[in-house]
C-alpha cells in the first residue's frame, strides 16, 4: 500500500513495506475487534429500568479468560512481528552485500555534500567528484555509503529506498543500498537539525548505465575508465 504513494526504488524497499503491512494487518485487526467488542458491551449492558449495576471482581475463572486469552494472543502476534522485523533487519543492517562502489555522504547545516570515487575507485584522491544536494548513482549497482556529520545530528533519509540512517558528529556510519528504479527521488534530513532544517532537501538521481557514463564523462572522468564503471552494471570502480 505504501508503494501507491512512494515508489519502491531499492532492493529492500519491498521487504520494509511488507513488514509495515504485516504490522498494519495485525494491529488493525485487533483494533477493529476491540472496538466491536467495546460497542457490543456498551449496547448489551446499557442502562435498563429496574436493573441495578453489578460490580465484576474478575475472580471468576470464566470471566478472567476474557483478559487472559487476548493477552496470550497478543504475545503470539508480538513474536510474529519480532521475527519478521529481525529478518528484515538482518537483510538490511547485518548482511551487507559486496559493494561495487562507495560514496561519501556529508551532512551539515543545511546541505548535503556527496563524494563519488573517481576512476581509481578510491575516495580522497584527486579524481573524486563532489556534488552538493545532488547524488548521482547507477541503477542496479550496489553502493556502500559512508555517512558523516560536520556539526549536529542529521538523518540521511531516502523514502523511495525505505532508507533512513542517523548521522552523528565524530562518527562514520556505513550502510548500503542498491537502486532498482531509474528516476529522481527525494533526499531528506529526518532529524530536526536547527532553524534551517526544512531547507535541507536534496535529490538522488538514479541513472541507467548509459546515462551514468555520460554524467561521468561530463564531470571529467576518463572515458576509458568510465567504461569500466559497468555499462552493464558489471566490473567498475572498487
Amino acid at each position: 500500500m505504501i508503494s501507491w504513494f512512494v515508489p519502491q526504488a531499492s532492493t529492500f524497499a519491498a521487504d520494509v513495506d511488507s513488514l509495515i503491512f504485516l504490522i498494519l494487518v495485525i494491529v488493525g485487526a485487533w483494533f477493529l475487534l476491540a472496538e466491536a467488542v467495546l460497542f457490543w458491551l456498551i449496547l448489551r449492558f446499557r442502562k435498563r429500568e429496574g436493573v441495578r449495576s453489578k460490580y465484576v471482581t474478575g475472580d471468576v475463572k470464566s470471566e478472567k479468560r476474557w483478559v487472559s486469552y487476548p493477552h496470550y494472543a497478543v504475545l503470539v502476534f508480538d513474536v510474529v512481528i519480532v521475527v519478521a522485523a529481525l529478518r528484515v533487519w538482518n537483510d538490511v543492517k547485518v548482511t551487507d552485500p559486496v559493494p561495487e562502489e562507495t560514496v561519501r555522504v556529508v551532512s551539515q547545516q543545511w546541505a548535503w555534500t556527496f563524494v563519488h570515487a573517481g576512476p581509481d575507485g578510491r575516495l580522497d584522491t584527486a579524481d573524486d567528484i563532489k556534488t552538493v544536494d545532488d547524488l548521482y548513482v547507477q541503477q542496479n549497482r550496489t553502493y556502500r555509503f559512508e555517512l558523516h556529520s560536520k556539526d549536529v545530528l542529521h538523518s540521511f533519509s531516502v523514502p523511495a529506498f525505505r532508507l533512513k540512517q542517523d548521522a552523528v558528529p565524530g562518527r562514520m556510519i556505513a550502510g548500503w543500498f542498491k537502486p532498482t528504479l531509474a528516476g529522481d527521488f527525494d533526499i531528506q534530513c529526518a532529524e530536526i537539525c536547527g532553524i534551517g532544517h526544512g531547507l535541507m532537501p536534496a535529490r538522488i538521481h538514479v541513472q541507467t548505465a548509459t546515462a551514468h557514463q555520460e554524467w561521468l564523462r561530463e564531470h571529467g572522468v576518463m572515458p576509458a575508465l568510465a567504461a569500466n564503471t559497468g555499462a552493464a552494471g558489471q566490473g567498475g570502480a572498487r
